[in-house]
């Protein structure tokens, strides 16, 4: 039985494409459907699943930056893109012969595209050079009109205290359950805005999930050290404690 992971962060469109994949392809075993990137990278590398269909455009990691990191730690996985309306991405998958659908799924382009990855899975096949040239190509996706401008200032408590952080003064995030404790190099403070959420408001070309629970600002880090487990380890320039990188996310620094 082939295995597939789902990553889409508008809850009605993951069960949606699990409806629709229950009916076209009622064999496949979905190990995890996940809500936003980090959480179906991290899935990939638990399951190596045969598939995974990722949503384009998540808060955190895009499901471009999702498989680039599954071609490191799961290179036997075929992706399938999911995407909005969006001419830039499908005229890049369209020329990169990579497998998509497009939002609203239908049912006709669904059960073409099991067809197709039942036949590569049968075959053994799986385009990575393809999926490497799309990516390269791509690179960032570019903001979307209407999209909201990221985060400059934050406002936190430190036990008493309302701050106003400037963002590029935070260190790292880290979840606390509901709320996000904030680092700078003078202490701790923290938001009542779980992490997932802000993701979507950070500027990617600054600040990096390292771990599910974890963001860290690029411009903060000191180095970045491999150990024997495949995990990374930060070291920050002006705090004192050092950082975990998950063994997934490492693949993501592979090009800094």
């Amino acid at each position: 039985m082939l295995k597939a992971v789902i990553a889409e962060d508008e809850a009605l469109l993951r069960q949606s494409l699990l409806d629709q994949l229950a009916k076209a392809w009622p064999q496949l075993q979905i190990v995890a459907a996940c809500e936003d990137g980090a959480s179906a990278l991290e899935a990939i590398a638990e399951h190596a699943p045969d598939v995974a269909f990722l949503d384009i455009r998540m808060p955190g990691l895009t499901g471009l930056e999702v498989a680039a990191a599954a071609a490191q730690v799961s290179p036997g996985t075929q992706v399938v893109f999911v995407t909005a309306y969006d001419q830039y991405a499908i005229d890049a998958f369209e020329r990169g012969a990579i497998d998509y659908l497009l939002k609203p799924v239908t049912a006709s382009r669904l059960e073409s595209t099991v067809q197709r990855v039942q036949e590569r899975a049968a075959a053994g096949q799986v385009d990575a050079a393809a999926l490497a040239d799309l990516i390269e190509r791509m690179g960032v996706l570019p903001r979307r009109a209407g999209d909201e401008p990221t985060l400059t200032w934050i406002t936190a408590s430190a036990g008493r205290e309302t701050r106003l952080i400037l963002v590029d003064d935070v260190a790292y995030f880290r979840a606390d359950n509901k709320y996000t404790v904030v680092m700078t190099a003078e202490g701790e403070a923290v938001i009542r805005k779980p992490i997932r959420e802000l993701l979507a408001a950070l500027d990617p070309a600054h600040f990096r999930q390292i771990h599910r629970s974890t963001i860290v600002n690029l411009k903060a880090i000191a180095s970045i050290v491999r150990d024997d487990t495949g995990r990374g380890v930060v070291r920050l320039k002006h705090r004192p404690e050092t950082l975990t990188v998950s063994q997934p996310f490492m693949a993501l620094f592979r090009h800094m």
